[in-house]
């Protein structure tokens, strides 16, 4: 019997790509979207007025006010942690470490479990959808046509839009396990076997890698005269 693991394992991902291609691609996509974050965070750092400043003219200060000092910190602690996770999965696909992917499958499943809460947050409390459209600037595109819309039209959209993202998600992360597992059982049949016997210790190679040997030849039948 196929276990549910095997029935959806493959070595190939997004229909065309390889999982170790497919996972060093998602690593350095992360990477280089971590860093944008930190730029930004680091320019806010190093100079917080003239950040607020064009905060303001764009009307979004508001919702940076809560940003101070201490939270720019955790933030771009949190980015380079980000940074380092997403670098150790590339180069563990890259360099075939399975130990290397595991940190960012976990990061994956978490993110994962933050995003049903959110869809399950939106179904029990549909008036959230509401009380977040009212918070977004004034200038925000088609606020009020959004606002006007029915209800339970909008969190129907919301739940769809979360529940494509969540789908999204759910193959990334099929797509790191199977190279978690690809690259984990290509470190095992690399190991070398060694039988002993009484005498003599014999190195096999893999049981892959063993060539079959052709059967003898029976001996001819003996003839008698």
């Amino acid at each position: 019997m196929i276990s549910p693991w095997d029935r959806w394992y493959s070595t190939s991902c997004c229909l065309c790509c390889h999982v170790r291609t497919g996972t060093i691609i998602l690593g350095i996509w992360y990477m280089l979207i971590n860093a944008v974050v930190l730029l930004i965070l680091l320019t806010a750092l190093s100079d917080p007025d003239q950040y607020h400043y064009h905060m303001t003219r764009v009307e979004l200060a508001n919702n940076f006010d809560v940003m101070d000092d201490a939270n720019v910190c955790i933030a771009t602690a949190i980015s380079l942690l980000m940074i380092l996770i997403c670098g150790m999965a590339t180069y563990g696909a890259y360099k075939q470490h399975a130990a290397w992917i595991i940190p960012f499958f976990c990061y994956q499943v978490f993110d994962f479990a933050l995003n049903t809460l959110v869809a399950i947050s939106v179904l029990v409390y549909p008036d959230t959808v509401q009380d977040y459209l009212q918070q977004l600037p004034g200038n925000f595109p088609y606020k009020e046509e959004i606002m006007s819309t029915n209800n339970a039209c909008l969190v129907f959209m919301v739940l769809l839009f979360i529940g494509c993202i969540l789908a999204f998600k759910a193959y990334l992360i099929g797509c790191v396990w199977n190279c978690y597992r690809y690259v984990s059982g290509r470190g095992s049949t690399e190991v070398l076997v060694y039988v002993t016997t009484n005498d003599t210790a014999v190195l096999l190679p893999p049981y892959d890698e063993i060539v079959a040997v052709p059967p003898k030849e029976p001996p001819p039948q003996y003839v008698s005269a």
